[in-house]
């Protein structure tokens, strides 16, 4: 059996064709896979500007002009793997607590089966229905998590879930393993220092943006390793990490943010990890008319895959 393969852009103009990330068939059962790429189109969980929603379909989209060999790092993710584009989580509209348990489900009946889950998001809150139908196979995780906001609030405006909340509440639920946490790129003005602190109090290394300017990453990713090392790892890449000079396609931008290199050197020093699961979440293309944030955001998607156990 040979492994699915992303349309080339001989065999198809790149603007012609259905839209699955990369090109890739789209077709493949999820038991023949070893990874399953998923769209999360859901934005009813954000509290500012909307439109993650169109996330998955934009990343798609722009997917099409990234090739499948990685010239820098000599990785061939599709040669090493069976990989797939399982299509979208039909999630309520009008419903965020019911839409977090059709993620859930989804996701349990699709780890049935032996596959590493790479979503595409959708606001934030998508995470913690993931982590809760992941971690019942792994155990707590380890986790690598870029984002301009540590996502540890209690409650916004009385809800105990929405995209501000997931971290609190896997901390709670025993999903991660809060040694084994790291932050980065957190930013910008807060309400108190809690919004940094209570990571702390829990264990969690918070690399605050200040700390990464001016600077390669990859020195900061050699010890993020030593860190989440032991154990299975979760990535979750919140696009607001990076500047918005360069992803400006978000829902809550802030400025003095990481820099696109920054965000691959985090991602490729992910390399050698037990990687159970990734994400890149809060994408809204109609925040950007360009294309870009969609464009970076599918070969952020790309380095994941290539940072994959048995690439």
């Amino acid at each position: 059996m040979s492994n699915p393969q992303p349309l080339g852009g001989n065999a198809m103009p790149r603007f012609g064709g259905i839209a699955t990330f990369m090109r890739l068939p789209g077709t493949t059962d999820p038991a023949d896979l070893d990874v399953a790429i998923v769209g999360v189109p859901l934005d009813i969980g954000t509290s500012w500007r909307p439109g993650a929603r169109f996330g998955p379909r934009g990343i798609r989209s722009e997917s099409v002009m990234t090739r499948p060999y990685n010239m820098a790092t000599k990785d061939a993710p599709f040669d090493a793997l069976r990989i797939d584009d399982t299509g979208d989580v039909a999630i309520n509209t009008f419903n965020l607590l019911d839409s977090v348990d059709r993620i859930e489900a989804h996701y349990d009946e699709l780890l049935a089966n032996d596959v590493i889950p790479v979503t595409m998001g959708g606001d934030h809150t998508i995470v913690l229905p993931i982590l809760r139908s992941l971690t019942k196979k792994t155990g707590p995780v380890g986790l690598v998590h870029v984002d301009a906001h540590t996502d540890i609030n209690d409650t916004m405006f009385g809800e105990k879930i929405a995209h501000g909340t997931p971290f609190r509440r896997a901390v709670e639920e025993g999903l991660l393993d809060p040694d084994r946490v790291v932050q980065i790129g957190v930013r910008a003005t807060g309400y108190a220092d809690d919004d940094f602190e209570w990571s702390r109090e829990q264990g969690f290394r918070v690399v605050q943006a200040e700390e990464c300017w001016h600077k390669s990453l990859t020195p900061l990713m050699e010890e993020v390793r030593e860190q989440v090392s032991g154990g299975p790892v979760y990535l979750s890449f919140d696009i607001d990490g990076l500047d918005p000079s360069v992803a400006q396609g978000t829902g809550t931008p802030e400025i003095g943010g990481l820099t696109s290199i920054q965000g691959m050197e985090i991602i490729r020093g992910c390399k050698g990890l037990d990687v159970v699961g990734c994400d890149l979440v809060e994408v809204a293309p109609v925040y950007d008319t360009s294309g870009n944030t969609a464009h970076l955001a599918a070969n952020l998607l790309y380095e994941m895959l290539c940072v994959l156990p048995g690439v």
